[in-house]
């Protein structure tokens, strides 16, 4: 054996391998069924999916969620994520023939364990008045009015989790405030 031959092999025998770039840490069905299932609730709701079939239509979202989960980056956001998936299936739950056949009523808000009644009756308003101005919304700009105004999103993550340019989603957002304004004054004034 030459001194060649024994400094080549020796080169190779205490160097590690090199380190495999390491991706996000996966992400668990279950830990994110209950951890964001109110969150899910809230959005459809906002998105005008009655209260009678909010739990349905919550079930399909979490369903999507399943089969989608390994395709999600855990690097972002994954409340924007939720909120995409939520408005497509409240897009399809909205276009189903037994939602335009129907007379949406008022639906019947949860009871308050607050002592006060006056209290309950403001919120109760409030939320009405905040419902109303939400269904004069048209679904596509509500969709960036509920993930912007009332959930707290950065546009970017509204663009991406709707598939939409990041332009179009400030234009969408612009037009929802407008029309959230003037419904919720034409509420207030009286008007149907």
């Amino acid at each position: 054996m030459s001194v060649t031959e024994s400094r080549a092999s020796a080169q190779y025998v205490d160097v590690p391998e090199p380190a495999i770039a390491m991706s996000a840490p996966a992400v668990e069905f279950p830990a994110v069924y209950a951890a964001e299932l109110g969150y899910v609730w809230s959005a459809l709701r906002r998105l005008g999916v009655q209260a009678r079939d909010l739990e349905d239509v919550c079930h399909d979202v979490f369903v999507v969620v399943f089969r989608n989960l390994a395709a999600y980056d855990a690097r972002r956001p994954i409340r924007p994520w939720l909120f995409g998936i939520a408005f497509r299936v409240a897009s399809d739950y909205r276009r189903s023939a037994r939602v335009r056949r129907e007379v949406p009523g008022m639906a019947r808000e949860p009871t308050c364990t607050a002592p006060r009644a006056d209290e309950i009756v403001l919120e109760r308003e409030r939320r009405r008045l905040v419902m109303r101005g939400l269904e004069a919304i048209e679904l596509e700009r509500r969709a960036v009015f509920v993930m912007h105004d009332i959930d707290g999103h950065v546009m970017p993550d509204i663009a991406a989790a709707l598939g939409v340019p990041l332009n179009t989603a400030y234009s969408r957002l612009r037009l929802a405030r407008a029309e959230f304004a003037a419904a919720v004054k034409r509420v207030q004034g009286g008007a149907p």
